[in-house]
């Protein structure tokens, strides 16, 4: 298939498979969230925690994907890959934020994308503490909470002198040239905050913010909260404009405006 293609799917029942997945992750890690938990650490040096609560949901993700679509590839944060020759791959990521579960902070979530043919075309982003999904489909993205259906829409604030930025940590720019084009660009906003992870994506589409910026990000971490945004009104790329669906040095900016502000710092620090 070429890249001109576009999906063929009923995405009434890609929204419900999404939701079902969900569910089925929200057994295991409500089970573990705020208990006493085994940790492993993934890295030799530093600090990548990993738990039998990230394993065991992205299990139960999984086994729901390939019961309806058995031909689709899937692309995990804990499991090796499952390689098909289907243009659909699922990209899921069953804690995004566990620094965040392990320390009891209710900013974590369960993404879980749908991608054709390398772009993002569905997503979802669960936080099951707090009872919300976020869910980005072709034509929509939604936030349902308490079974009460709202629809997402991006902040229209068009100036970096008004605008709300998040950041997972200034620690997650890996070089230094990046990291003072984010030092920048942070002295030119109103408001900066640390440590949302996923959540922060989420709080994007929903009008509260206008900018998330970080660098290091895998597949599995953005994939899911581009539709979303999108969607919702927003853009998500690399630094360099490119699309971020396998990671890189990612911005989400509300509208377009606020986006080419802020590339204005970070494009002449792209490494892609």
């Amino acid at each position: 298939m070429g890249a001109k293609n576009q999906p063929n799917l009923d995405f009434e029942e890609i929204h419900r498979i999404l939701q079902l997945a969900g569910q089925e992750a929200q057994k295991i890690t409500l089970k573990y969230f705020r208990k006493t938990l085994n940790i492993d650490n993934k890295l030799r040096q530093g600090f990548d925690p990993v738990t039998a609560a990230d394993r065991e949901a992205e299990l139960a993700i999984r086994a729901v994907i390939t019961q309806h679509f058995p031909d689709h590839s899937i692309c995990g944060e804990e499991w090796d890959n499952k390689e098909t020759n289907s243009p659909y791959q699922w990209v899921i990521d069953p804690i995004d934020g566990t620094r965040a579960f392990i320390s009891g902070l209710p900013v974590w979530g369960t993404l879980i994308a749908l991608t054709f043919e390398g772009k993002a075309v569905a997503g979802l982003m669960s936080q099951p503490h707090i009872g919300e999904d976020f869910i980005g489909l072709p034509g929509k993205a939604i936030l349902t909470h308490n079974n009460v259906e709202t629809k997402l829409l991006t902040s229209k604030v068009e100036t970096l002198e008004q605008a709300t930025m998040f950041t997972t940590s200034p620690r997650i720019f890996l070089h230094d040239k990046s990291l003072a084009a984010y030092n920048e660009l942070e002295a030119s906003v109103k408001l900066a905050r640390y440590g949302l992870d996923c959540y922060a994506y989420a709080m994007l589409a929903a009008g509260h913010a206008e900018l998330v910026v970080e660098e290091g990000l895998k597949n599995v971490d953005i994939a899911a909260l581009i539709p979303i945004i999108e969607q919702a009104g927003g853009i998500v790329s690399t630094w360099s404009g490119k699309n971020a669906a396998e990671g890189g040095q990612v911005i989400a900016a509300a509208n377009p405006k606020i986006h080419a502000l802020a590339l204005e710092y970070l494009a002449p620090v792209a490494t892609d």
